[in-house]
């Protein structure tokens, strides 16, 4: 475990104490007092950021949706997509269509998961699609964006809702 302390000083620089116990030894060997810009503290500050598990229902249902996807004759191009942007669940190709997909896996219907890919999260996704999609030069192929949701109540079968062209890239 490192345990680390940030204090500003003149300059715009920040003193960073860090305190190292074996699992830091493995990562980096930081002992003492440094000096760093306020960039490099951020930095550091996310490089020893503990990692928190990723949620298990979420990924059961991403799972899901890419074996129902798969099962539909979609071929799936990349799984977690990420970028500065944003982050896509599921890129898929859907004959000659390559399709962005959000998944939303919950244990209830209430409220529903697709109502949660509100305005903010599908601009989001836009983006995120936009900077894929330039690397494909022009003339770009043709994209949708779909929207996949789960219910998956505890010892029960999940229900798959597969809501084909969600929302749309206009006015983004």
């Amino acid at each position: 475990m490192i345990l680390g302390s940030f204090e500003e000083i003149s300059g715009g620089f920040v003193e960073a104490s860090f305190n190292t116990g074996a699992e830091g030894a493995l990562c980096l060997k930081l002992a003492g007092h440094f000096r760093y810009s306020v960039f490099m503290v951020e930095w550091l500050a996310n490089l020893f950021k503990a990692k928190t598990p990723k949620d298990a229902l979420g990924d059961r249902g991403e799972n899901m949706a890419a074996r129902h996807l798969r099962n539909r004759g979609f071929k799936i191009i990349m799984r977690n997509f990420t970028c500065e942007i944003g982050e896509i669940d599921i890129i898929a190709r859907d004959g000659k269509t390559l399709v962005f997909l959000e998944v939303k896996t919950r244990a209830y219907d209430d409220p529903k998961p697709e109502a949660q890919v509100n305005s903010v999260k599908q601009g989001k996704i836009i983006r995120a699609a936009k900077y894929y999609l330039g690397r494909y030069g022009t003339p770009q192929p043709p994209s949708r964006f779909d929207v996949i949701a789960i219910v998956w109540p505890t010892g029960q079968p999940p229900i798959i809702r597969h809501t084909e062209h969600a929302f749309d890239a206009s006015g983004y």
